[in-house]
C-alpha cells in the first residue's frame, strides 16, 4: 500500500491560488486540494488537443537509487504522453542539468525551450526499506509551485507509486481524476484460431503486471470490473454449463452467482456493485434480468420475443442502456432500471451494439457495424452528437476508463495468424494506441482507481 507522506507546503502567487498540503499522521489521506487558478492548464473539453509541453528531468536517486529512480521517471512519462495531453520534452533540450526538489528551479533556463511545466523529484531509500518520493510540479511562466506531495511505499510496489504521481499531475493539470493507477481486466487468447486457450487475465493499465486469473481448463468471456470495489464479474463454460461467477481479484476468493439454463451473456454490476444485470437466453429470445448479489433474488426486467442484451447501468443507478432487436436490426435503447419506458436512442445507418454508460453519465459509448465496417462511437444518452471515433476490421466491446475520457477495446487482426489486440482511444478520437499483452487479448474492462 502506499500511503502519503506527513508534508506540509504552502505558497503565493498573484495567479496561482495558495496550495495546501496540510500535515497529517502517518496513514491518513492526503486533504482535498483546491484547484488553483494557474497559468498552465488543460481543457480537455477541445475538440483536438496541443500537448502541453512538459519537462521531466529523471527524478534524483540518493544512496545509488539512480536506477529505481529512472525507472519511475520513465512510467511518469509514459503515462502523460499516452494521454495524449502532454508531451515530455527531450532532455537533451534542458539547460539547467541540475535541479532539485528542495530548491526552485531558475525558470528563465526553462522558458527558452518551451517548457510549460516543470517535474521535479527525488527517490530515497528509508532505513526500514521502504521507498520515499518526492515531487513538485512547477508552472514555469508563473513562476510558481503548483503541486507538491510525498509517499512512501515497498520496493516492490513502485509502479503504482509512479502512477499515483502521474495521476496527479494529470488532475492538476486538467482538473480532472486521473486514470494511471488502475488495471485492466481481459481475455489472454493463445493457440490456433480454431483451437484458442482463453484465460482470465490482469494488468497494469499501461500493460506491466500481468496475472492469470483463471488456467485456461474453462472458457471464459465477459468480465466485468465492479465500479466500487476490486472485484470482477464474469461467464465460465464448464462443459455446456454457463455460470456466472464473482471474483475477488485481492483475495482470489471465487464464487458462483448463479447456474442458469441456456445461454448467459455480458453480466454488468450496477454503480452500488449490489446488483448485476444480464441477459438470459431462453428459446428464440433473450431478455434481460437483474440479480440482488445480497439475496440472489433474480428480477426480470425486459420480456419480449426479441434478442435483448448487453444492458448497462447509468451512473445513477436510474437507467439501463441495452441492445435489442426489436425493431428488426440491433439498436440501442434506454429504460428504467426497473424494466419500464423502453425508447430506441440509435438512428443512424447501420447496427449498434456492447453499449456502455460512461462513468460521467455524459455519453454511450458502443460499437457500430457498416458496410463492413467496425467502429467505435459514442453518443449522448438521448441519441444525440453521434461521433464515430475509430474504425477498423473488426473493432468491438468499448469500456470506459474510471475518468470517462479514454476507452480500451478489441481489434481483431485479418488472416490466419490473425487475433484480437487491445487499443485505447480518447474521446478526440485522435489518440490511439495499441495496448501490449503477452498474447492475444478480447473483452477487455478498465478497474475504479485503486485504493
Amino acid at each position: 500500500m502506499i500511503r502519503p507522506a506527513p508534508a506540509s507546503l504552502a505558497r503565493r502567487a498573484a495567479r496561482a491560488a495558495v496550495l495546501l498540503l496540510a500535515a497529517v499522521l502517518w496513514g491518513s489521506g492526503l486533504l482535498p486540494v483546491p484547484r488553483a487558478a494557474a497559468v498552465v492548464e488543460i481543457d480537455i473539453t477541445q475538440g483536438n488537443i496541443e500537448p502541453l509541453p512538459i519537462a521531466l528531468p529523471a527524478f534524483s536517486g540518493a544512496g545509488g537509487e539512480e536506477k529505481l529512480a529512472n525507472d519511475i521517471t520513465d512510467v511518469i512519462k509514459a503515462d502523460l504522453t499516452r494521454s495524449g495531453l502532454f508531451r515530455p520534452l527531450d532532455p537533451a533540450s534542458f539547460i539547467e542539468t541540475n535541479v532539485n526538489v528542495s530548491t526552485p528551479p531558475q525558470f528563465a533556463s526553462w522558458r527558452p525551450i518551451g517548457a510549460q511545466a516543470l517535474v521535479v523529484g527525488a527517490i530515497e531509500r528509508q532505513s526500514d526499506g521502504r521507498i520515499r518520493a518526492e515531487f513538485r510540479l512547477w508552472d514555469v511562466f508563473a513562476g510558481q509551485q503548483m503541486l507538491g506531495q510525498q509517499f512512501f511505499t515497498t520496493s516492490d510496489n513502485w509502479r503504482r507509486m509512479a502512477h499515483i504521481i502521474a495521476d496527479a499531475i494529470y488532475e492538476r493539470l486538467t482538473g480532472e481524476k486521473g486514470y494511471f493507477d488502475t488495471r485492466i481486466v481481459f481475455i489472454d487468447e493463445t493457440g490456433t484460431k480454431d483451437k484458442r486457450v482463453k484465460r482470465l487475465a490482469i494488468m497494469d493499465q499501461d500493460g506491466a503486471n500481468v496475472r492469470y486469473l483463471t488456467k485456461g481448463d474453462e472458457l471464459v468471456l465477459t468480465p466485468r470490473f465492479s465500479p466500487s470495489r476490486q472485484e470482477v464479474t464474469y461467464m465460465a463454460y464448464a462443459g455446456s454449463d454457463p455460470r456466472v461467477y464473482l471474483l475477488n481479484i485481492e483475495t482470489g476468493q471465487r464464487e458462483v452467482v448463479g447456474n442458469f439454463p441456456g445461454m448467459t451473456f455480458a453480466p454488468r454490476f450496477s454503480p452500488d456493485g449490489q446488483r448485476v444485470a444480464m441477459s438470459l437466453q431462453q428459446g428464440g429470445n433473450a431478455n434481460i434480468f437483474e440479480m440482488d448479489l445480497r439475496s440472489r433474488r433474480t428480477t426480470r426486467l425486459t420480456n419480449t420475443p426479441a434478442i435483448d442484451t448487453s444492458p448497462s447501468y447509468s451512473p445513477d443507478g436510474q437507467r439501463i442502456v441495452f441492445e435489442s432487436d426489436r425493431g428488426g436490426t440491433q439498436q440501442l435503447y434506454v429504460m428504467d432500471a426497473g424494466g419500464g419506458n423502453p425508447q430506441r436512442i440509435s438512428f443512424g445507418p447501420g447496427r449498434y451494439s456492447t453499449p456502455v454508460w460512461s462513468p460521467r453519465g455524459d455519453l454511450v459509448a458502443f460499437t457500430k457495424m457498416h458496410q463492413g465496417r467496425f467502429m467505435i462511437g459514442v453518443m449522448k444518452p438521448d441519441g444525440s452528437a453521434e461521433r464515430v471515433l475509430t474504425e477498423g476490421y473488426h473493432n468491438e466491446a468499448p469500456a470506459w476508463a474510471p475518468n470517462g475520457r479514454v476507452l480500451v477495446f478489441f481489434r481483431d487482426t485479418p488472416g490466419a495468424n490473425g487475433g484480437p489486440q487491445l487499443w485505447t482511444v480518447d474521446l478526440t478520437g485522435y489518440n490511439e494506441q495499441r495496448l501490449p499483452t503477452p498474447a492475444f487479448g478480447s473483452d477487455p474492462a478498465w478497474s475504479p482507481l485503486l485504493e
